[in-house]
């Protein structure tokens, strides 16, 4: 009988037990940029927006800022992910520059800071810190520049078993949403 208590205070014990573990043995998982960019509903609802002074006219610029990602511990978005997530979701709505070293306006982006916890034992919640600015390359006329936080949460459930998952798919979620913010801007803006 006294076997009984013990194998169930164990049993209740084992899922802290492999969540301490994952937590403890993970590595470093690096973002990947086909997720941080627009879904493909966005970049056909946007591209119907699109105006027709930005089709084929804006080339990516400077993207700085980024961090790899330590082997060891964490996600972390890099430069080389941060331009590729750009880029694929320019080409998407149909602003991406139709020729290298072309097109009228040029993006500049920088990853200012990426707020994300230590160690993310339950949810994960990430607060990503981004200046986006549009130059006209012939004039070198500022046509936008914003500062923009946004956060993204991702659940418990999403990665039970990896707190760095939970991380990396946070961070992608997070850069998603800005730069789905950001695209959404650049559309309204009175360019002629």
């Amino acid at each position: 009988m006294p076997v009984r208590p013990a194998l169930s205070v164990s049993l209740l014990l084992l899922p802290g037990l492999v969540a301490l573990t994952g937590a403890l043995s993970g590595c470093g998982l690096p973002t990947e940029p086909q997720n941080m960019g627009l879904l493909p509903y966005d970049q056909l609802q946007l591209r119907n927006f699109t105006p027709e002074v930005l089709r084929g006219q804006v080339r990516l610029g400077t993207v700085a800022g980024g961090a790899q990602t330590s082997r060891f511990w964490g996600s972390k978005i890099s430069d080389e992910a941060l331009r590729i997530a750009l880029d694929d979701s320019l080409r998407g709505v149909g602003m991406a520059a139709l020729l290298p070293d072309t097109g009228r306006f040029e993006l500049q982006a920088k990853l200012l800071h990426l707020e994300q916890p230590w160690l993310a034992p339950a949810s994960a919640q990430v607060a990503l810190y981004m200046e986006y600015r549009l130059v006209e390359r012939a004039t070198g006329k500022l046509m936008y520049q914003r500062q923009m936080r946004l956060a993204h949460t991702t659940e418990f459930s999403a990665a039970m078993l990896d707190p760095n998952e939970r991380l990396r798919l946070a961070n992608e979620a997070a850069l998603r949403r800005s730069i789905n913010a950001l695209l959404r801007e650049l559309v309204e803006l009175p360019i002629s």
